[in-house]
């Protein structure tokens, strides 16, 4: 039996998984192939490599049966206080759940894992798929599982954080009282335990994490598994590693891996990412969802009736309206308060550039002394680029109570 706990294997998990000891593993995380009949194909950003793997599966046995004896051997290298996670895609959910349910009971089924995320749209007839299933057994009743705390919500009441609650005789959540009939104070919470919906964001094409591999999950999701079922220098298993992200999780969170892999490029990729472990970080998940709205409510007023989409992160861009102007994308900047008029211009020129539009609309919210006119004096601009100027409604008041000053040197 092997003592290494950091390594790669090449080679088809059922024989390799016999070089581990049995109950050694604390953690099996697995994205095995999925149901889909067909063959993944996937070039990297260089494309000097392309990485494939065969998905086909004539009948639902032959994949059931493929599944049900690895899933046997994992079990039996899992320790009592061990868990599994099976991730798999709305083409095998129905196989998967039977056969975990056949291997680990039913009894010991934790939860389904949605892991939610936004992608790029498709023009397939239908819903756009945006989740991804991943089913969490435990070996027994007794398996780690450390809490994770996620913060409230906007609309979560006050009152729910600051006073502590109780049931009465009808069994119903009341708030706690003293003798007196005065409330009483909570102990201090640590947030909302983590829910059974993930909203991690899926690798965009140019994260830096990125290496081109079919199929590839983000950090975040594998260190937020790691987190939940095991402590530091616990060790972590990954039957079918392919670009080894369960491994480098893994190695970047202190913990023991071992990743198996019957593809040759598959063992390579992971190991050179082990070698130099790039995370891409989530500004979205530091900063929330709403951080991200961040564009000028007022400002956008000036678009009401056109047909626009709002652009949240963007320095040069605050929406792209969906009419289109000589074939290309009509661009609007909103003029930010720490931004002159000039500044404004000269980002939403370049945004311009960088997406071909020949038409910008930027929006003024502040006045100005002739700034506009001197960010606007270059007659040389590419791609007959052209700027048109509105201001916000609160800036044309401003210009009607103030008719003697010469904002613009108009």
């Amino acid at each position: 039996m092997s003592t290494h706990k950091k390594q790669l294997l090449l080679g088809d998990c059922l024989g390799k998984m016999n070089e581990l000891d049995e109950a050694s593993v604390d953690l099996i995380y697995l994205d095995p192939p999925f149901f889909t009949e067909r063959k993944h194909k996937l070039k990297n950003r260089q494309r000097t490599k392309e990485f494939s793997f065969d998905d086909i599966w004539k009948q639902e046995s032959s994949y059931a049966e493929f599944l049900h004896k690895r899933l046997l051997k994992m079990r039996s290298l899992l320790k009592d206080t061990g868990s599994i996670f099976v991730h798999c895609d709305k083409m095998a959910n129905h196989i998967v759940r039977g056969v975990l349910d056949d291997v680990f009971g039913a009894e010991h089924f934790q939860s389904e894992i949605i892991w939610q995320y936004k992608r790029w749209s498709n023009a397939k007839k239908g819903l756009l798929p945006s989740h991804q299933n991943i089913y969490f057994y435990s070996k027994t009743k007794d398996f780690t599982f450390n809490k994770i705390f996620m913060p409230y919500s906007e609309a979560t009441n006050l009152d729910q954080i600051l006073q502590r609650r109780t049931r009465d005789k009808h069994n119903k959540s009341v708030y706690a009282r003293d003798a007196q009939g005065n409330t009483q104070q909570a102990d201090v919470k640590q947030g909302v335990p983590l829910s059974d919906v993930w909203d991690i964001p899926y690798l965009n094409p140019k994260a830096k994490e990125r290496v081109g591999y079919p199929t590839q999950k983000p950090l975040l999701l594998l260190e937020r598994i790691i987190e939940l079922v095991t402590n530091e220098n616990d060790l972590v298993l990954d039957p079918f590693c392919g670009s080894g992200t369960t491994c480098v999780a893994s190695k970047l969170m202190n913990r023991q891996f071992v990743g198996i892999d019957e593809s040759q490029d598959a063992i390579d990729l992971a190991h050179s990412r082990l070698q130099n472990p790039v995370k891409t970080e989530s500004h979205l998940l530091e900063k929330g969802r709403s951080a991200y709205k961040n564009t000028n409510a007022e400002a956008l007023m000036c678009l009401a009736g056109a047909a626009y989409n709002p652009v949240q992160r963007n320095q040069g861009i605050d929406a792209i309206l969906k009419e289109l102007y000589q074939g290309a994308p009509v661009l609007v900047k909103i003029q930010k308060n720490s931004e002159t008029v000039e500044k404004a211009a000269q980002l939403l020129t370049s945004a311009m550039k960088v997406k071909a539009s020949k038409k910008g609309i930027l929006i003024k919210t502040t006045l100005d002394n002739g700034e506009l006119e001197k960010a606007l004096s270059d007659k040389n601009r590419i791609c007959n680029e052209q700027i048109h100027v509105v201001e916000t409604p609160a800036l044309s008041i401003q210009r009607a109570l103030n008719p003697a000053i010469d904002f613009n040197n108009e």
